[in-house]
């Protein structure tokens, strides 16, 4: 188990970040930053904070266990003229602005994005929203899963005999926050080079539609939207997941003709090597019912273990499907340490993802736990007492 460790530092150590937003897209920003070092500090309502913490596993505030971490709790009212006078003080003080009202949401307490740039002339503000600032959607609200139905991801995803699948988790959200951490950063080496500020226009819907951008262009050639294939490809074959005989699962992915041909060879069949029907990718993806079928028997004679171990030892691209559950013991992942093991004062200790990306000189820390609501008012207004 890792033990949180206030005094490492990192990269962004000398950034401040306010982050004013609620649930996924900003915290998970907001949490790169301050993985890698950035004090972060979570502009929060008095009883409520971030809804985030409302989303409970058992009982726990487990998301927020998770995407808090290394951040601090500060609690405002904004509607006060006290709260609003500390909130431009930290304005004044700090690199980036994180906010996901609805467009004008800001200016309605009176915080125009002229007058936040007034106070802090080299503040990069993220404006994090569903539909953007600009465009006819900008005035609506735009959870994650408008954006994943809207967006196309929906429609491609699932099976073609069923309806359109959701993602079992805030994708868009997460996309748009790895963005969002892209653009802040690359603002911020304008910031420093000239001083200047900007506004960054973050929608969730175009950065979960830069996933699939390619069905665009696919669809002007072509003149059709591609439909739901299941665990197939359409532009690639053989792909799938298979089931073997102890009722696990294997993926395999056959995307380049020599492992293609290496998949045949292991199976038992290189004469698919030459049929017309299998010899090259673009009749594999015609025929690729059939092919997955003569695969799918191959595999479903075996168990998990014997196909993993028949398929690496021919170099074909093969893996298992795992559960949560699977991977806590992996060998890969213990190896790689990409779950770590943080200390937490509720539970004793929590598992959650390592630091990502692995920078080999100026790598991020853990430095705190996800803060209480509040718990670091009294630190923050302290601080703020010595700043003119």
């Amino acid at each position: 188990m890792k033990k949180f460790d206030p005094s490492q530092t990192g990269p962004l150590s000398d950034v401040r970040v306010l982050d004013m937003s609620r649930l996924v897209a900003g915290n998970m920003l907001s949490a790169y930053l301050a993985d890698f070092g950035a004090d972060v500090i979570k502009i929060e309502r008095e009883g409520t904070g971030d809804d985030l913490r409302n989303w409970k596993e058992a009982g726990w505030d487990i998301y927020w266990k998770v995407y808090g971490r290394n951040k601090r709790s500060l609690v405002l009212d904004l509607k006060a003229q006290e709260g609003l006078e500390t909130f431009k003080k930290l304005v004044r003080h700090s690199h980036v602005l994180i906010e996901n009202f609805v467009p004008g949401g800001l200016e309605k307490m009176g915080l125009t994005t002229d007058l936040l740039l007034e106070l802090n002339p080299a503040l990069v503000i993220v404006r994090v929203s569903g539909w953007g600032q600009t465009g006819p959607f900008s005035h609506k609200p735009g959870f994650g899963t408008l954006v994943e139905a809207m967006s196309g991801f929906a429609h491609l995803n699932g099976y073609p005999d069923r309806p359109p699948v959701l993602p079992p988790l805030a994708l868009a959200d997460m996309i748009a926050g790895v963005y969002g951490a892209a653009g802040v950063l690359t603002a911020l080496r304008v910031a420093e080079k000239e001083g200047r500020g900007q506004v960054i226009d973050l929608s969730l819907f175009e950065p979960i539609f830069s996933v699939i951008s390619s069905e665009a262009a696919k669809y002007k050639v072509t003149g059709e939207a591609t439909m739901r294939a299941g665990n197939q490809s359409t532009h690639t074959a053989p792909r799938n997941i298979y089931a073997c005989s102890d009722a696990r699962f294997v993926a395999m992915s056959g995307s380049m003709q020599s492992m293609a041909m290496k998949i045949f060879d292991t199976i038992g069949r290189p004469d698919l090597k030459t049929d017309p029907k299998f010899s090259t990718n673009d009749a594999r993806v015609q025929n690729r019912d059939e092919l997955d079928q003569l695969i799918g028997d191959y595999i479903g004679a075996r168990t998990q273990d014997e196909n993993l171990r028949i398929f690496e030892a021919a170099g074909v691209t093969v893996g298992p499907v795992c559960s949560v559950a699977d991977l806590m013991d992996h060998p890969f992942v213990t190896g790689r340490e990409a779950i770590v093991e943080l200390e937490d004062l509720d539970l004793g200790s929590l598992p959650m993802h390592n630091i990502v990306p692995r920078l080999s000189e100026t790598p991020g820390g853990f430095r705190r736990p996800a803060p209480k609501l509040g718990e670091h008012t009294q630190d923050i207004l302290n601080e703020l007492k010595s700043l003119k």
